[in-house]
């Protein structure tokens, strides 16, 4: 059973199948053998860990996808999210992007591919200073600028 230790140092016993659903600790599990060295990872936090876990154990009978897989019918609906799934993300901003983050530190492709279709939904149909909004984004384009990058891709537009 790994131990994984997080950035703010909370240890969490893990079953190996649960913390294999990451590539990254499944890679250092092969490189340190099967001893009880904890595994540290700096760049996620406790609370952060706590939800990509629960993430990994309600998936953890499920096949990990890979190289070969990654063109197959599971990725060809851009948007769709299991019910799961949906309720699992259902999480402030912060927590989405922490998560989004951490699953791409992890190498976890299905929960990253989760995180990003969720954020995709978000913005879908938007308009960008919509889009501005919902992610407090500051507009630094001058109405100059605004304009001529409208006038670039107008062919973009709907019609």
């Amino acid at each position: 059973m790994p131990t994984l230790i997080t950035s703010d140092n909370e240890s969490f016993a893990v079953d190996k199948d649960v913390a294999e659903r990451s590539v990254l600790i499944k890679n250092m599990l092969e490189d340190v053998g099967e001893n009880d060295h904890p595994i540290p990872l700096p760049n996620v936090s406790a609370s952060v860990l706590k939800k990509v876990l629960e993430y990994c154990e309600h998936h953890r009978g499920e096949p990990i996808p890979t190289a070969d897989t990654d063109n197959d019918d599971t990725r060809k609906r851009t948007t769709d999210i299991g019910e799961w799934d949906q309720k699992f993300i259902a999480v402030d901003q912060e927590m989405l992007f922490e998560i989004i983050l951490a699953a791409n530190y992890l190498d976890i492709k299905p929960l990253l591919d989760v995180g990003c279709k969720t954020v995709a939904n978000m913005i879908k149909g938007k308009t960008p200073e919509e889009i501005r909004k919902l992610f407090n984004i500051v507009n630094d384009f001058t109405p100059e600028e605004e304009a001529q990058i409208k006038k670039e891709n107008e062919w973009a537009e709907d019609r």
